[in-house]
């Protein structure tokens, strides 16, 4: 026996301080589980910042020219740029500055301060009239539980009170970040001046705003000083209240004297049209979003804020509720616990295989329950220690750490079986307990660390991922590689201990030194025919082995490619758009005969709709509306046995409904957001030219039998009043065109002229004509403007008005116009399918655009190969080490690049479950191919390694190989069948389905492939025959 430094020798000789390691590592491990945070999501930082121009009267042309070129010009100087996404609209501009994924994230606050910096700087280049830019760079967070507050009968002042008052409470709750209010209608005073009244008193909008200005100021009347005292004069005067604003004298040129309400209407009201407002089970109410704080525990949220909410429920007046109408903490709360069951029976099989494996024996049949009871004793301790290491590297549970304790669960027990197995054949050899230990050591440390650190580094292309994507995944690196070095150590350090313990020296032992005959059964026999067989006919077997690589290839080649597949969550989102220019009633109208269709429906649980604007993010992969008049989304939670059924039919039951709305219904995606699984980008440098283009192509999408709502984003164009002034006739009657557009503007679209305050309330005082006298193009011609000289004339004699038609939106990207081609997949296709098919279609159309117009493929496929780009840009550096590790466990290049070779042999295992189950290949599974390899070779170094001991130890080559064969065979298949098994409950999972269901076909090939391939391989590299020494 060796005098080198033996772990396992260490653990029993000093059991005391073994003992105490174990169990404090124990309680360490459940005190961290229960520290660690819970959340959907992995903590993901948004890389997008939001510019909001506000331009009044400007046409979608002008904006896109004048704003959103020139903001777009200074930001393309910032660094760390990745691209920038705009669109302008008639009198805004909207601008997507999108930071390049290798940022890193505590970079990005710094950085979006830089665009704020050089935006603001450069300001002076905009025209006048600009309002903003305003920025929003809050654009990723999450508000995963908004309440509904529902006050029927109440006033709207009364209703900003209470919601003022329950926002003031929740955010006084532990681990809230942010409360943001939804669907509070602002309140406004407003002043609708009739034509007729004004004409008869010949009184015109400006002199009334005048003169309303001068009542309402708060100016210091100054102080009166004296030896003793200061005393403030105050003037009155402001409006106390809307009857003040009613009975203010107006003095019409007329010298005649009148008050406001003799020629208004004057009423408090909120705003009309509405910008935005919310309804929950067809009800219209405010509602209350909220955000975690970094760092906080979902689930503990949850419960705080259901206290939080029922106390704050018991101060509130009658008539006014809260009720939940996103509930993350529930979701979450759930699908830990379906983790928890999944991790518990992958445990429960792993369990069994390492008891029957390890403990059946046969003349009598009988299981002996201890070596597979030392095996499951390491699992808890596996798992505590990680869970440790979770809570220091601030890594919390979230879908992603607790999918990859699953999968670390069926490869950390491999280093235990290995230890076990060999531990218990020494004492069948006749070895006593501590030879035993020291043995299984000295025979298995080193090639299982090798083997462990392979697997690991399999992972490393996740771990340095610069993307979105790696990102959101770096969980299943950090989780795997910390539990597979973890298993290690347990099994070279506490698992010989336990053995030292439970084990017993069988009775059926051979006497220490003689021959043992354990592997001399018919079935062992069998398994070296069928190995000398694959050894003396090697070009055979490495024939046979390159066919199904082969094989593998063509059969990934008929594998459907996927981003992320839709979530398992209950919602069901429908989108709603109006045509172009729709008003919100309109939009509203539509929204409620679509929320009561849905209400009808058996399996719909609560409806929400959002008029105005889509949903706030309440689910980290939801992909934004931004706020529309002529937009909506409702958020459907369906009862999960109906939601696929009520996702088939949704589409049909609604577009009847509402016919005049163009809908979309979809299920929650997964993974970082993606607006639609197909899409294309045309570019091009003029717009009307573009869209020329771009019609060609979308017609050959709309012939598409596999994708359906095609569409583009640059909407339809949209209907706008023009008015053409005579120049001439203008100047000869001294009608300037500013005192048009002034004049235009207080009449159709109302001029704030003041303030009227009340308490803490400021609401604004808008002038503007009533409903009745400017809901018709022809209520223009009769604007009666005002000359320089005093004199009304009406507008219809220096101008004429015409109906054009504009563009209603202009996308850009990088600066260049951009219409992104956008299109559904019927079930059953997936998104990188359907691109794919039709860009072959496309292919004569791009030979013929002119020059500088270009397709560029869009949404899941475009951020899924950036995704995969990154990951690949891994691997060399995971090679490098994995040939190196090898290097150094096997002494020769030669041996490390024979196992480099077996790393891909599951290929045809991954294609043949994957096509038989009919999965996808998604990104997960792509990752799951990934760690395959470092599983493949991890079997591969074992068995060289025992080869290479077997000839140092004198055999002759060609017995080595076999032998080697035969001593390793229950190891490496019980290795992989406790990782295969363990996928099973995985299997079930909708985003770790594919991802398992591809590792358990690989690992079964590869393994067969190892066991029967390699050494073919290895005799025909090394040259070996019967007759080699």
């Amino acid at each position: 026996m060796s005098d080198r430094f033996n772990l396992s020798r260490w653990a029993i000789q000093n059991s005391a301080l073994t003992r105490y390691l174990m169990i404090a590592l124990v309680l360490l491990g459940i005190g961290s589980y229960f520290q660690l945070g819970q959340d959907e999501d992995p903590p993901f930082a948004f890389r997008a910042m939001v510019i909001r121009t506000i331009w009044p009267g400007a046409t979608a042309v002008q904006v896109s020219d004048q704003v959103t070129n020139k903001i777009e010009r200074t930001l393309q100087e910032v660094p760390s740029i990745d691209k920038i996404r705009s669109f302008s609209h008639p009198g805004e501009s909207m601008i997507i500055f999108f930071a390049k994924d290798s940022t890193p994230a505590k970079e990005i606050p710094n950085l979006f301060y830089t665009v704020r910096k050089k935006v603001n700087d450069s300001k002076s280049y905009l025209p006048m009239g600009v309002q903003g830019p305003y920025f929003d760079d809050d654009f990723g967070d999450t508000f995963g539980v908004i309440f509904a507050m529902s006050a029927k009968g109440y006033t709207p002042r009364e209703v900003r009170d209470f919601t003022t008052q329950i926002r003031q409470r929740l955010l006084q709750v532990k681990d809230v970040g942010k409360v943001n209010v939804y669907g509070l209608q602002d309140e406004m005073v407003y002043v609708e001046l009739s034509r007729k009244k004004m004409a008869q008193y010949g009184l015109s909008p400006a002199v009334v705003a005048q003169q309303l200005n001068q009542q309402n100021t708060i100016e210091s009347g100054g102080n009166i000083e004296s030896a003793s005292f200061s005393m403030p004069i105050r003037v009155g005067g402001p409006f106390e209240n809307v009857a003040d604003i009613k009975a203010m004298p107006l003095r019409a040129p007329s010298g005649a004297s009148i008050r406001l309400g003799d020629i208004a209407e004057v009423r408090r009201d909120v705003v009309n049209p509405a910008k935005s407002k919310v309804r929950f089970q067809g009800e219209e109410l405010v509602a209350l979003g909220i955000s975690m704080a970094k760092g906080g525990d979902i689930v503990e949220l949850g419960k705080t804020l259901t206290k939080a909410s029922q106390l704050i429920e018991k101060d509130l007046p009658a008539g006014v509720t809260l009720s939940l109408i996103q509930d993350q903490p529930k979701v979450v709360s759930g699908s830990v616990k379906e983790f928890l069951i999944t991790l518990l029976e992958a445990l429960i099989i792993v369990l069994a295989v390492s008891l029957l494996a390890l403990g059946l024996h046969r003349h009598p049949w009988r299981i002996d329950p201890r070596p597979g009871l030392v095996v499951a004793i390491s699992i808890p301790l596996v798992m505590a220690v990680t869970f440790l290491v979770m809570h220091l590297a601030g890594v919390g549970l979230h879908k992603i750490s607790l999918g990859s304790l699953i999968i670390a669960l069926g490869l950390l027990v491999d280093d235990a079986i290995i230890v076990v197995e060999m531990m218990v054949r020494k004492m069948e050899e006749g070895y006593d307990r501590m030879k035993a230990v020291t043995a299984a050591y000295e025979l298995t440390a080193m090639p299982m660390l090798t083997g462990t650190l392979i697997t690991a580094v399999g992972f490393l292309p996740i771990g340095i991922a610069k993307s979105a994507v790696g990102e959101y995944t770096f969980a299943i690196f950090a989780v795997t590689a910390a539990a597979l070095i973890i298993s290690w150590f347990v099994s070279v350090l506490f698992v010989p201990y336990l053995g030292f313990l439970l084990l017993k020296k069988p009775a059926h032992a051979t006497p220490e030194g003689a021959q043992h005959e354990h592997f001399d059964t018919p079935f062992y026999e069998r398994f070296r025919v069928v190995v000398a067989w694959c050894i003396d006919h090697r070009k055979k077997a490495i024939m046979a082995t390159i066919a199904s690589f082969v094989l593998g290839i063509v059969g990934m080649s008929q594998v459907q490619q996927q981003f992320f597949p839709d979530s398992s969550r209950p919602e069901i989102l429908v989108d709603i758009f109006l045509a172009e220019g729709s008003s919100f009633e309109a939009t509203e109208a539509a929204a409620k005969k679509i929320e009561a269709k849905i209400l009808e429906q058996e399996g719909v649980e609560s409806v929400t709709v959002w008029v105005g604007s889509g949903a706030p993010r309440f689910f980290l992969p939801l992909d934004i509306i931004f706020p529309r008049s002529n937009a909506a989304q409702a958020v459907i939670v369906a009862d999960l046995r109906h939601r696929d059924r009520l996702n088939k039919v949704l589409p049909r039951i609604l577009e009847d409904a509402a016919p005049e709305a163009r809908l979309r219904v979809k299920l929650l995606p997964n993974g970082p957001p993606v607006t639609y699984p197909v899409e294309f980008r045309v570019t091009g440098d003029d717009p009307v030219k573009l869209r020329t283009e771009a019609n060609r192509f979308i017609d050959v999408m709309r012939q598409s039998s596999i994708v359906y709502g095609v569409k583009d984003n640059w909407n339809e164009n949209q209907a706008v009043a023009k008015i053409d002034v005579d120049a001439a006739k203008a100047r000869e009657l001294g009608v300037p065109p500013q005192v048009i557009a002034q004049t235009l503007a207080s009449h159709f679209g109302g001029v704030t002229i003041g303030q009227y305050r009340e308490g803490d309330l400021l609401a604004p005082i808008v002038l503007r004509l009533p409903r009745a006298e400017r809901n018709q193009t022809s209520d223009l011609n009769e604007t009666m403007l005002t000359t320089v000289g005093g004199q009304s004339i009406p507008l219809g004699r220096i101008a004429n008005v015409n109906v054009v038609w504009e563009p209603a939106t202009i996308w850009r990207e990088n600066r260049e116009y951009a219409i992104t081609l956008q299109a559904d997949v019927i079930p059953g296709v997936q998104g990188p399918t359907a691109t794919a098919e039709l860009y072959k279609e496309f292919k004569p159309l791009m030979a013929k655009l002119p020059p500088g117009y270009k397709v560029d493929i869009g949404g899941s496929v475009e951020e899924s190969s950036r995704g995969q780009d990154s990951i690949n840009a891994g691997i060399p550096v995971m090679l490098f080490i994995t040939f190196t590790l090898l290097v150094i466990q096997l002494r020769s290049s030669s041996r490390a690049f024979l196992v480099v070779l077996t790393a891909p042999l599951g290929i045809s295992g991954v294609a043949l479950t994957l096509l038989l189950f009919n999965k996808p290949f998604g990104f997960v599974a792509l990752l799951g191919f990934i760690a395959l390899l470092g599983m493949i070779m991890r079997n591969s170094v074992i068995l060289i390694d025992q080869i290479e001991q077997g000839r140092t130890a004198g055999m002759p080559a060609r017995e080595a190989i076999i032998h080697a064969c035969v001593t390793r065979y229950r190891p490496i298949i019980l290795t992989a069948a406790a990782a295969v098994l363990a996928m099973i409950p995985l299997s079930r999972s909708v985003f770790w389905g594919p991802m398992a269901i591809a590792i358990m076909g690989g690992l079964i090939v590869a393994t067969a492939l190892t066991l029967l391939a390699l050494p073919a391989m290895y005799a025909a590299w090394f040259k070996i025959d019967k007759h080699t020494a």
